[in-house]
């Protein structure tokens, strides 16, 4: 590994100083951070590095206490049904988070007696639980000292070096940078004081130079560039897909389907859905083909979900189907509340006047 004095722009002392110091007056009071001088609980921060992925705190904040106090332990969460977990999960999106806590915790509780593993290697031996997720409950948790490298922290250290190219997926370009400043000794501070300077200095916009205690070591802030760093890859266009949405209304209760256990809003529960078309539909007729025979009633307007990877839009209809939908079940209006229901069924019933 090359010597700390060739991928850090001052010695890993004087920026681990500098940066303490700060963190100590301007720590944020977060709900599944441990007060000075306690120990965090290893669970709440599993759980809360979950949450966070893809996630904002502001999302997450509200939300911790209560989804911890459903499930307070990894035994309490590997007993439950993975239905309970994306339910309670409603609201935080990215469903996949979900089901990887679930699989860890079930993890945990079937080879470590329930208790989580100690290292970054023993934790990313977890189902679901990636390098950074590792490394972040091993350094917080476990006081490993190793420095996680986020979005947070990657931004911090593209601007530190000045790293002059688009960021990697892995981030792997500033191990040899994260490696050079963890220390054993406030492993745990040490590694959220840079996720913390992230947050509120090293701001993605207007990053906040003249408050950063690194600014006396920052090459990029000495250079006058520190806003235009990390380096942009060109994004790719977001592809749109069209379908048809089917709301069945009998008896005050609506016709849902649950999606498969793997892929795209996995588990979850839908108003059934035509195939996704890649083109807008042409006409009423292609807009209602494929569906079971009914007199469906278009809803004026419709409905426009963005996923990570495209965009969907959706025209609902009403109607009663001759047959039965395949795979489908009814569950009353007035306890849609029980339903896993992610965000765009949602923004499909709301669209039809539902309140959920």
């Amino acid at each position: 590994m090359p010597s700390a004095s060739a991928v850090l722009p001052a010695t890993p002392g004087e920026l681990r100083r500098a940066l303490l110091a700060w963190y100590d007056a301007a720590r944020r009071d977060l709900p599944w951070r441990a007060k000075p001088g306690m120990l965090a609980d290893p669970w709440a921060v599993l759980v809360s590095e979950i949450m966070l992925q893809q996630t904002t705190v502001a999302a997450v904040a509200p939300r911790f206490a209560h989804f911890l106090g459903r499930f307070p332990t990894p035994a309490a969460m590997a007993a439950a049904p993975l239905g309970d977990v994306l339910h309670a999960w409603q609201g935080l999106g990215y469903y996949r988070r979900a089901r990887s806590l679930h699989a860890a915790a079930t993890a945990i509780v079937a080879r470590h007696g329930g208790r989580l593993p100690e290292t970054t290697a023993d934790l990313q031996n977890l189902p679901g639980i990636g390098a950074y997720t590792a490394a972040a409950v091993a350094s917080i948790a476990f006081g490993e000292a190793v420095v996680p490298i986020d979005g947070n922290v990657a931004r911090v250290f593209s601007r530190l070096l000045a790293h002059p190219a688009p960021l990697t997926p892995s981030k792997a370009e500033f191990q040899p940078a994260a490696a050079a400043l963890a220390d054993r000794s406030r492993a745990a501070d040490l590694a959220q004081a840079v996720m913390e300077l992230g947050a509120l200095v090293c701001t993605p916009r207007r990053p906040v130079c003249n408050a950063c205690p690194w600014a006396f070591a920052c090459r990029a802030a000495a250079e006058g560039r520190a806003a235009e760093l990390p380096v942009k890859s060109p994004k790719p266009a977001r592809p749109t897909r069209y379908a048809t949405a089917m709301l069945i209304e009998d008896k005050g209760r609506f016709c849902f389907k649950q999606r498969p256990s793997s892929g795209l809003l996995a588990g979850l529960i839908e108003l059934p859905t035509s195939a996704f078309l890649a083109r807008p539909f042409a006409s009423e007729a292609e807009l209602l083909a494929g569906l079971p025979a009914a007199d469906w009633r278009p809803l004026p307007g419709g409905v426009r979900h963005v996923f990570t990877h495209f965009a969907l839009e959706l025209v609902l209809v009403e109607g009663r189907p001759d047959a039965p939908i395949p795979g489908g079940f009814f569950h009353p209006r007035d306890r849609l509340h029980e339903l896993a229901l992610p965000t765009l069924t949602k923004k499909l019933l709301r669209h039809a006047g539902v309140s959920v």
